[in-house]
């Protein structure tokens, strides 16, 4: 079989995948319906917290200021994340089934990309808002007037945009012809491009590893941020001071370390160590359990969005008397 012959099967072989397998998570119909209820849990809860700060934040006008507006991107963009993978993963748990359709997957990749993309350029520039907050307090108006705010948050969403539309069509440009079983509970690139039978796929290795200098220079600049800041901290004579400055802060490093430290790891680990669980652990971990969390992480120790969250809760239960 010539070359030209052999491309053209692969292509023929690759247009008949109509539908892809998801990893399942579990072979017992207890199981699965414990995962159902589990992550119906996860989700309504993420649903629910994320929701509540996007209206607190919207309806309180003490709270319409550049670090709030970048929280409320921030929700925003976990309810598109968390909304991308978990509502099927439960679909298929609760009716047993492990299909999701060619359209679909590539959808399912392209979105979760394009959220989860625009929130590690959206906390790189939460960051930056911090850095300036406490470290040229004097010069914060200047530096981060509404207008800056608007341009910087477009850039992250418009950024995530290219970003994963440049991978999603990268990878559904490959053949595939190994098989239609996806190794995830959700449609993940490394586990398509197992499916490659091309060489092709290198151009994604490239693509990845272009993507991984981007996110270690947003890392540094978040690092040295963060450097300053404490550096700032520790000269503040307040103790109160200091008390709010570390609490603004060490929430957002938190959230950071873990998606960061997780997705990196899922997405270069070598393939000597790679396993099911493995693997379905780390995208929980990185997929799910930040959307869940922040909101909590975030207003945990902030008065402020307490405050506004409780009278939020007061104005309705008052009209719904």
């Amino acid at each position: 079989m010539t070359v030209t012959e052999s491309q053209r099967q692969q292509m023929s072989n690759s247009s008949s995948i109509t539908e892809f397998l998801l990893l399942a998570f579990a072979d017992t119909r207890e199981l699965q319906l414990l995962h159902f209820w589990l992550f119906l849990g996860i989700y309504l809860a993420a649903l629910l917290a994320n929701g509540l700060i996007i209206t607190a934040i919207a309806c309180d006008h003490r709270l319409h200021t550049p670090m709030y507006f970048f929280l409320l991107n921030l929700s925003l963009l976990d309810l598109g994340s968390i909304s991308t993978t978990v509502p099927k993963a439960m679909a298929n748990s609760l009716w047993d089934d492990r299909a999701i359709s060619y359209l679909g997957c590539a959808a399912q990749v392209f979105l979760f990309l394009f959220f989860m993309s625009a929130e590690f350029y959206l906390l790189t520039i939460m960051a930056y808002d911090h850095y300036v907050a406490i470290c040229k307090p004097l010069h914060y108006g200047t530096l981060l007037g509404s207008r800056a705010c608007v341009h910087m948050a477009a850039a992250a969403w418009g950024t995530g945009f290219l970003y994963a539309l440049l991978h999603t069509t990268n990878t559904f440009s490959l053949p595939l012809c190994h098989s239609n079983a996806v190794g995830q509970f959700f449609c993940e690139i490394p586990h398509i491009l197992k499916l490659s039978c091309s060489n092709a796929y290198l151009r994604e290795v490239g693509l990845t590893v272009l993507s991984v200098l981007v996110v270690f220079i947003c890392f540094v600049f978040m690092v040295l941020s963060y450097v300053q800041i404490f550096r700032a901290v520790l000269r503040i004579p307040s103790e109160q001071g200091c008390h709010k400055a570390f609490s603004t802060c060490l929430p957002h490093l938190a959230v950071v370390s873990l998606f960061l430290i997780t997705a990196i790891f899922a997405y270069l680990k070598p393939p000597s160590i790679s396993s099911p669980p493995l693997d379905l652990v780390l995208a929980v971990l990185y997929s799910v359990v930040p959307p869940a969390v922040n909101p909590l992480i975030y207003s945990m120790r902030n008065q402020e969005l307490k405050d506004a969250l409780w009278k939020l809760a007061q104005l309705t239960l008052f009209y719904s008397q």
